[in-house]
């Protein structure tokens, strides 16, 4: 109000305020704790209370219904409880809990809420959407066409990913699950997809070696980070996977590209499973409620690639599972592969043997993305898991001793330079190039002759050495056109070059 006014003035523009102002009788749900225990609340007295409804508690404290019985409510709380105690009272906000969603997330740690983790101020959101919403229908989704480089050869060569797939990574603890996702999330620092990582259950110094990877080695600014740690409250590691959905949601429907990892819903399940039992649910196999499939098919089904009438966006899946010493036959590692559309199964006797990434190929397999494969490594590929999987099954007849024929020695030889090309160190992702570069090499034979130790070192130079001396090709490659006999010979006539000068060196070193 201008103090300079006249009296008159700012009475009528009191006047005028009074008048605008709506008064009367309004109407408020309240509702009191009849206990309170382990981060869950039963409230009373908030009949009309809807499932999934956020609730507030005096401190300032916010929960979600979870359970509805006849004569309470079992509230799911997202803030510590501990000043929450019984008889406080409880009121209805008659809304679902929303996430904020945005630019404004791009680049920042936060948690399932939105708040900043990373010491800064918490970001000014666009908007807020709902933590759960329906995955897009049938005829609201497209083919899945588009490749997601994940950077890791082998997967890109034997187990493509596509723009709208959900790939499930599964194996035992400590093996390299992990890796793998971050390693694609590093890896689309050369593409346009926008990334966001959900760290469910992990403890606070894994949860962050990976932002440190991803802040070191990627492209921070189109990634978000969502962590609710080991130490958070149950309700917060339950919302985090479907926050993190949410706020990539908020690209795709804009006709952009998000990829999700989800680290990991075995954590996931076991903090259901918690609350479950805490709400008095009725426990079923391995004690988890039946509800279970659900929860996880509401989630992943959400990943799609979305019509060109909606934007042609997508959002890609690549959630985490674990398993107890190669079990896959278990409750949750069968219901997660039942879900997705495909696996890449890790095994920790080839983790342990040294062979990383330690991806199983018998097991593993992707049942959308091979489509979306660039033709130059699908061309190169085509042969290449038939080969690596005989390989490994003559490998292991030929411990047992004799002397194999000439072929079966061949294809030893050969077998032996697709494992070395395949193993790649971590936080180490390669480039199309590169991958359709060492596939090709090792299907023509152009490694033949080349020892599989000296293979780490023809990898150092050799995408520099394939734009100087072969640019048509890397153009090719980079356009994904097929290429033709003149570029095969001219990729070949490089490779060889490339490693008779890695031969030449290692001889070099070797010389007294």
């Amino acid at each position: 109000m201008n103090e300079s006014a006249f009296p008159a003035d700012w009475i009528d523009d009191a006047s005028r305020r009074i008048d605008a102002a709506r008064l009367g009788p309004g109407v408020e749900q309240i509702g009191h704790v009849e206990s309170i225990a382990d981060g869950i609340a039963f409230v009373s007295g908030l009949p009309q209370a809807r499932l999934g409804e956020l609730l507030r508690f005096p401190a300032g404290q916010i929960g979600f219904a979870q359970v509805l019985e006849h004569d309470s409510i079992g509230c799911v709380l997202l803030d510590d409880g501990s000043g929450v105690h019984a008889g406080d009272v409880v009121k209805a906000s008659g809304d679902v809990v929303r996430v904020p969603v945005g630019m404004a997330l791009l680049g920042r740690v936060v948690d399932p809420l939105g708040r900043a983790l990373d010491g800064l101020d918490s970001p000014v959101a666009e908007s807020h959407a709902p933590l759960e919403r329906a995955a897009p229908a049938i005829v609201d989704r497209d083919r899945v066409t588009q490749p997601v480089q994940s950077g890791s050869l082998v997967v890109d060569a034997l187990f493509p990913l596509g723009r709208g797939q959900r790939e499930l990574i599964i194996g035992d603890r400590a093996i390299g699950k992990t890796a793998i996702a971050i390693d694609a999330i590093v890896n689309q620092r050369r593409s346009d997809m926008i990334c966001v990582y959900v760290a469910v259950g992990q403890k606070a110094a894994s949860v962050r070696r990976a932002i440190d990877t991803i802040w070191r080695l990627g492209e921070p600014k189109r990634c978000i980070v969502v962590v609710a740690q080991a130490a958070s409250a149950p309700g917060m590691q339950w919302i985090a996977p479907f926050a993190g959905f949410t706020m990539a949601e908020h690209f795709r429907d804009r006709g952009q590209h998000a990829l999700v990892v989800i680290d990991d819903l075995s954590k996931h399940a076991a903090t259901h499973r918690e609350i479950a039992l805490l709400t008095r649910q009725s426990p079923g196999r391995e004690a988890y409620p039946g509800d279970i499939f659900h929860v996880h098919a509401r989630l992943l089904e959400r990943a799609a690639k979305l019509s060109a009438q909606l934007g042609g966006g997508s959002l890609t899946a690549l959630p985490i599972a674990q398993t107890d010493s190669g079990n896959l036959s278990a409750y949750i590692p069968t219901n997660l592969i039942s879900i997705t559309d495909g696996q890449i199964v890790l095994d920790a006797r080839l983790f342990h043997e040294g062979v990383k990434p330690a991806v199983d190929v018998g097991t593993s397999v992707s049942r959308v993305g091979g489509k979306t494969q660039a033709p130059a490594l699908r061309e190169a590929a085509r042969t290449l898991r038939l080969d690596y999987a005989q390989f490994l099954e003559l490998e292991m007849f030929t411990r047992f001793g004799g002397l194999p024929d000439a072929r079966v020695r061949q294809q030893l030889r050969r077998g032996e330079r697709i494992r070395a090309i395949v193993a790649q160190p971590q936080h180490a992702p390669l480039d199309l190039v590169e991958e359709v570069a060492l596939v090709f090499a090792v299907q023509s034979g152009a490694l033949d002759s080349l020892d599989p130790s000296h293979i780490p070192a023809l990898r150092t130079g050799l995408g520099e050495r394939m734009a100087r001396e072969a640019p048509q090709v890397v153009d090719a490659i980079g356009r994904h056109a097929e290429l033709d006999s003149g570029a095969l010979q001219q990729l070949r006539a490089c490779l060889e070059r490339h490693a008779s000068g890695v031969d030449c060196a290692a001889a070099a070193q070797r010389t007294p």
